[in-house]
């Protein structure tokens, strides 16, 4: 069996497929949605999901727009006839209770100025920042929704044809309807072809209608793993972003300029993103060069995370606690050198649905750092993809743990990848003493049944 064709049968697809038109109309006729300005309107009771949608005004059916198309931050948000530019498509992606709005065109986010809470403050696109600011509840109302910003309790309003803040009431210049343009989930087959002006809608006042599908690059809940996802758009970054509560960057490429232009093996350099302790990052391109990638200071989450080129390393996780916990769900790494992840602090980081392929240790706990701690490692659900050296790599003296189940490993027919690798460590620089490999029961925790070639 292909490389390729494998990973197609470990990768099993979702079942919710695009609406196309023939069901918009039926839907249409079934829950009484209408055609408005040529784009068809029909139902959902629960309201919209994650996709991407154009905006609709309640108040004269134009659509939310990046002005120009820009793709400047802070540049205020406008209406204008409804078209078909990417200036005119936005991203929604789940977010607590409630989404981040980031513009297909510029891939930034959707926030108030200032992260102000008082009426009439624009509305604007911004970097993502994970921030309250820049996530907006969607609230039905009669004929649509209002979509309610997280910090404010504002509702984003047009006034004038410019986009502000404003109290929630049942004026029509508050109020949206959302287009949808596309699901989130992968179609590996068209059921039909749709027309360029007919697209499903979401809107409450209707009985039922299929809302948009989860993000098609988030595993399945059944745990199956999603295909590399097409970056949104790209943005790059010239100084580390700091995340303090969830950045979720709707799967804009992120990739390294001026001092982060880096992508080679030399230790210390900076990284793309540094959480603090508790921080969750979510749905990133790490495109190329990246720099050192992600640091954790503490606790932290990255879910749906996607390295296309590794750079010193794809994430270093710092925190001091031995009940630091970190998570890293969903994504995937190619091309590292040398680690993908590495641990320098002490606690337990739990490596879940992932894939990875040509690297060089997937997970390696700091052999020879000037401070050494007890670390652990969960590795479960992923899929590794030949050529690699090492799956987890521990210190054995420190009383390190590799714990690993449900790893299929594709295109390995010599069998060179080693599962688990034990070390002597040490604190003061030198390398560390190779002792053995393979499951003991002890410190590599597995048996032949927990790891499957293809």
């Amino acid at each position: 069996m292909s490389e390729r064709a494998t990973l197609r049968k470990l990768r099993r697809r979702r079942t919710n497929r695009r609406r196309t038109v023939i069901t918009g109309v039926l839907a249409t006729a079934l829950t009484g949605g209408a055609i408005v300005g040529g784009v068809l309107m029909t139902a959902s009771a629960s309201g919209p999901g994650a996709g991407t949608y154009r905006l609709v005004n309640g108040a004269d059916d134009t659509c939310l727009d990046v002005p120009s198309a820009s793709t400047a931050a802070d540049a205020q948000l406008a209406t204008a006839a409804c078209g078909s530019g990417t200036g005119q498509q936005w991203k929604l992606s789940t977010s607590g209770d409630g989404f981040t709005v980031q513009a297909a065109g510029s891939g930034l986010c959707v926030g108030v100025k200032g992260a102000a809470t008082s009426a009439g403050k624009p509305v604007q696109q911004q970097d993502c920042d994970g921030s309250t600011s820049q996530v907006w509840n969607v609230t039905a109302v009669d004929d649509g929704y209002h979509l309610v910003n997280g910090k404010s309790d504002k509702c984003l309003n047009i006034k004038d044809g410019l986009a502000q803040q404003n109290s929630c009431d049942s004026v029509s210049s508050k109020v949206w309807t959302l287009t949808t343009l596309s699901s989130t989930t992968p179609t590996s087959t068209p059921t039909a072809t749709a027309s360029a002006t007919a697209s499903a809608t979401a809107s409450p006042s209707a009985s039922a209608s299929a809302t948009a599908s989860p993000s098609a690059s988030a595993p399945a809940s059944d745990g199956a793993l999603a295909d590399w996802p097409t970056a949104t758009g790209s943005k790059a970054v010239s100084a580390t972003i700091e995340v303090t509560g969830t950045y979720d960057g709707g799967l804009a490429r992120h990739y390294g300029s001026g001092d982060l232009g880096g992508d080679g093996q030399d230790e210390g350099q900076d990284p793309i993103f540094k959480l603090a302790d508790g921080a969750v990052l979510k749905n990133v391109v790490l495109g190329s060069p990246a720099a050192d990638g992600i640091h954790c200071s503490g606790s932290c989450t990255l879910q749906n995370v996607w390295w296309e080129n590794v750079g010193e390393d794809a994430a270093t996780f710092k925190g001091k606690s031995s009940s630091a916990t970190y998570l890293v769900q969903g994504g995937g790494a190619k091309g590292a050198d040398d680690k993908v992840f590495q641990h320098n602090g002490a606690g337990t980081l739990t490596i879940k649905d992932f894939q990875v392929e040509d690297f060089g240790k997937l997970y390696r706990s700091c052999g020879n750092c000037g401070t050494q701690y007890e670390r652990h490692v969960v590795i479960d659900n992923v899929v590794v993809t030949s050529p690699g050296k090492v799956l987890a790599g521990i210190n054995s003296n420190y009383g390190d743990t590799a714990t690993l189940s449900n790893v299929t490993i594709v295109g390995d027919d010599d069998r060179d990848i080693t599962i688990c690798e034990r070390f002597q460590g040490n604190d003061d620089g030198d390398e560390p003493t190779a002792l053995g490999s393979g499951p003991d029961g002890t410190h590599c925790i597995y048996s032949a049944s927990d790891v499957t070639y293809e």
